[in-house]
């Protein structure tokens, strides 16, 4: 055992090592975890193929040349020009939005920090889906929004157009005595743009994988177009809300059922239809083949491309209308018009 003096002269001995390992520091807290990676963009290929469809038809509606030659090549472009459902249409133009709104590579990356936090990414995700307009409050909106109005206003005025050549093929081809000849099996043609009106489209192979790889969001040359400011169409602002979706990794295949309720719009659904509905009615009523021209210009390619001008926000085409009066009528029945008579003067 230690003696009195002895364990005297350890008692600081101990002092000093109880003060040392108090003076200690304290234990390092565990590592705050990194946040989770953002997700890739995904978006569905069920999105890029109706953004293909639509691809496919205004690409070949707007490649009808206006020179008819017989009454073949007439009936053929009346099947092209007839070849689109409404629904579809409208879904394909919300698709293609959304795929031309991923190369905007400023939204992508203004979109991708709400990834940064999965409480916020949530968050987001939900309102998006449960308003599509909530995308206008984000970053580089304004940047992928004109580019997509650019985009599909630039389509649809260039189906536009080639529909306002076509109408006027109808009155130069009258000149070629085969154009004033009836249509043959009226009710054939009429049936046959029925069918071709409610056959699904499917976009080329080429054209697809064309868009798949822009869904990606890989990186891409500097955009030119400049930025719109809201408000937007319904169709602009919900082919935003997909491409959102898609950076937020939420527009995958398995996500379908809550996209697809984007996809639709009646207002310009509901344009489409009354397009369609008047090219049956000029079909129907149409005999010469010059009139089927007329009809494929005017309600085939001019009202589907001013539907799709309204549906970008683009200021729609002003058109002419020719109203007859009493002179006009009487001159097209090769009656002169009547002549008043001066009142007779009265004797003074």
């Amino acid at each position: 055992m230690l003696s009195g003096p002895a364990l005297l002269r350890l008692v600081p001995v101990l002092f000093l090592g109880a003060l040392l390992a108090s003076c200690a520091a304290p234990p390092k807290a565990a590592p705050t975890p990194p946040p989770p990676p953002a997700p890739k963009v995904n978006l569905s290929p069920q999105v890029v193929q109706a953004a293909s469809a639509y691809r496919y038809y205004m690409a070949r509606s707007s490649a009808i040349v206006p020179q008819f030659a017989d009454a073949g090549t007439i009936a053929g472009a009346v099947q092209t020009g007839a070849a689109y459902e409404p629904a579809q249409m409208v879904r394909g133009a919300i698709a293609y939005a959304a795929v031309v709104a991923l190369q905007d590579r400023g939204f992508v990356d203004a979109v991708r920090v709400y990834s940064r936090d999965p409480d916020q990414r949530r968050e987001v995700i939900h309102e998006l889906l449960k308003n599509p307009a909530y995308v206008v409050g984000m970053p580089g909106s304004a940047g992928a929004a004109g580019l997509v109005i650019a985009n599909l206003g630039s389509d649809a005025q260039r189906l536009y157009d080639t529909g306002k050549a076509v109408k006027q093929s109808a009155y130069d081809i009258q000149k070629q005595p085969w154009s004033r000849s009836d249509v043959q099996a009226r009710d054939v043609r009429l049936a046959a743009a029925k069918s071709a009106s409610v056959t699904a489209m499917s976009g080329e192979n080429a054209e697809t994988a064309r868009l798949q790889q822009i869904s990606m969001a890989l990186p891409s040359a500097a955009i030119s177009v400049p930025p719109v400011a809201p408000p937007y169409t319904p169709t602009v602002t919900r082919g935003l809300a997909i491409a959102a979706l898609a950076v937020l990794g939420e527009a995958r295949d398995s996500d379908m059922a809550s996209v697809s309720g984007l996809m639709s719009e009646s207002n310009i659904g509901g344009c489409m239809g009354s397009a369609k509905l008047n090219l049956y009615q000029c079909l129907a009523v149409a005999r010469p083949h010059y009139e089927d021209v007329f009809c494929l210009g005017q309600h085939a390619l001019m009202d589907t491309g001013r539907c799709m001008i309204r549906a970008s926000g683009l200021p729609e085409p002003y058109e002419a209308r020719f109203i007859p009066d009493a002179s006009s009528i009487n001159k097209g029945m090769g009656k002169k018009p009547p002549v008043r008579k001066k009142p007779a003067r009265k004797a003074a």
